[in-house]
């Protein structure tokens, strides 16, 4: 009766030791210490750059690409999930963090129409057809502006609606009808027409 017990728990144990396997990797308990829904979100992720990188080297004239990294740590809260920034003038990857602040919104940017992109890819012909972008704008230098606005226009071209929300006096030149608010002590106006400056 103990030989027949101790083959019978074997058994048990084996397929015990298996699930535990299984469940372990799919938390991320084992190497490589990715969980599955991490693992799932990372490959939406290098789509999401694929397409980002795209309109991310429009905009930086070439300079810049995003990769995607497993975040280096056991366990981290990034694993899988990690991003650097290739520069091509030096030739080395590195942190998103050390862009400037021009530079991060283009990158911010060049996410979100990656994501647009990915959606519209994977969702079985669900187009998306606005855009809002809300400030940093002002974080941008004169040529770098230049570079986001032509990419703008471009989906703009392609039939998508724009719509951005700054207080940059630059873009008003290039943006065909705003929306105006006008604060008073009275209480807040609204103009349009094509001539406003957006706010």
């Amino acid at each position: 009766e103990h030989r027949l017990g101790a083959e019978a728990l074997a058994g048990i144990q084996e397929r015990a030791q298996l699930l535990s396997g299984v469940a372990d990797r799919c938390q991320g308990r084992a190497a490589p210490y990715i969980s599955l829904q991490r693992w799932v979100l990372s490959a939406y992720l290098g789509d999401i750059c694929s397409y980002a990188n795209q309109r991310l080297e429009l905009m930086t004239s070439g300079r810049y690409q995003l990769r995607l990294t497993d975040g280096g740590s056991r366990g981290g809260r990034q694993a899988g999930l990690g991003l650097r920034v290739l520069d091509a003038y030096t030739g080395e990857e590195r942190e998103v963090s050390s862009l400037s602040g021009g530079e991060t919104f283009q990158a911010s940017l060049a996410l979100a129409l990656g994501v647009a992109d990915t959606v519209q890819a994977h969702a079985g012909g669900v187009r998306l057809e606005a855009l809002f972008i809300d400030e940093g704008f002002g974080t941008l230098d004169p040529d770098n502006l230049q570079l986001a606005m032509d990419e703008l226009d471009r989906l703009r071209e392609g039939g998508r609606m724009i719509g951005i929300i700054s207080h940059v006096g630059g873009l008003r030149e290039r943006i065909r009808c705003g929306i105006e608010v006008l604060a008073s002590d009275r209480g807040s106006t609204v103009r349009v027409g094509t001539t406003a400056e957006p706010r």
